[in-house]
């Protein structure tokens, strides 16, 4: 018979669970140079609220933040991050994992957001509020999207960008109900439901 690891009480161990079995482990977020540790943070809080399991934090010439469990609401324990340095690599092994590439931006060839299937196994980048996506990540994107505007200011703080785009795949999975189905077995629920016992 299994045993199982302890969580402080069965409601405690329920809970998590169910979290789990809403996570969207075919959704992530690159996070490219993002210089400000808050932003990277409050990202990570909107990454739990939405199911998000994982971001990629990708930093070639920024000090990589300190997120801390204040700022982050906690949210770093729940989330991943996993640390990149090269482009190529990064996105490569995503696409090999049958993810399409999304970067964020402002050129000619920029669709709406809401017009693209975030229902697909979907990485969207987010880059630096001063100079954008990293050139070297966004020539690797498939292509680029952006939220429209409707006032005098071109974009979004990037944490409220980041917000905005996990609601619109929340709003496109709920509609098809995929948050009530599971993306991890049964087995792997059991021990990630084990792992986060211990956080």
């Amino acid at each position: 018979m299994r045993k199982f690891a302890q969580c402080r009480t069965p409601e405690r161990r329920d809970r998590m669970r169910s979290v789990l079995e809403r996570r969207q482990n075919d959704l992530s977020l690159i996070l490219a140079n993002i210089w400000d540790p808050h932003n990277v943070s409050a990202i990570l809080r909107s990454c739990d609220a939405f199911g998000v399991p994982r971001v990629h934090l990708y930093y070639t010439d920024t000090a990589f933040p300190n997120i801390g469990r204040k700022a982050s609401g906690s949210a770093k324990k729940w989330v991943e991050c996993q640390r990149h340095t090269n482009a190529e690599a990064l996105i490569g092994g995503l696409r090999a994992e049958g993810y399409q590439i999304l970067s964020t931006g402002f050129s000619e060839t920029a669709r709406p957001l809401m017009d693209c299937d975030l229902t697909l196994p979907t990485v969207i980048m987010l880059g630096n509020e001063h100079r954008g996506v990293d050139a070297e990540l966004d020539r690797l994107a498939a292509d680029q999207v952006y939220i429209p505007m409707q006032g005098m200011v071109q974009s979004l703080n990037v944490s409220v960008a980041a917000a905005v785009t996990l609601y619109e795949a929340y709003r496109q999975r709920m509609a098809k109900g995929m948050y009530d189905q599971p993306t991890y077995d049964s087995e792997t629920l059991d021990k990630m439901v084990d792992e986060w016992c211990t956080r």
